[in-house]
């Protein structure tokens, strides 16, 4: 989301993709891919179950956290991204899981916004 730094997201996914894996294997993060007729995924989606400290919102110590979400330009706005993203929420539904949070986009965030998402306090400090 708005970084443009080949060099730099790179690096990332050489540290992301070990993560990411290590947590796929203990279904610690779930995908859902969407692929077109020639069998070209275009769309995907991820979710991280997170541990979490026992909070006002939320009895579960656990979070869900979105991420990941993302359609190649040409087969965007066909509704790929809602679908994957009802899809994830109903996972989540199915599974009892109570909050889901994520960052979204400027682009993003009137889909989020029309699923019932609203914004919250959240702040951030690179140190």
């Amino acid at each position: 989301m708005g970084h443009h730094d080949h060099k730099a997201l790179d690096e990332m996914s050489a540290k992301f993709r070990p993560w990411l894996e290590e947590r796929m294997k203990s279904q610690q993060y779930l995908a859902w891919l969407t692929e077109s007729d020639d069998g070209k995924i275009v769309a995907g989606a991820g979710l991280w179950i997170m541990d979490w400290p026992p909070h006002m919102i939320g009895t579960q110590a656990r979070r869900g956290n979105a991420l990941n979400f993302y359609t190649v330009p040409e087969f965007r706005r066909r509704g790929l991204a809602r679908r994957l993203m009802e899809t994830l929420l109903a996972w989540c539904r199915e599974n009892s899981l109570e909050v889901l949070i994520l960052h979204a986009s400027k682009e993003g965030r009137p889909l989020y916004e029309s699923l019932g998402f609203e914004a919250t306090n959240e702040m951030r400090l690179l140190l």
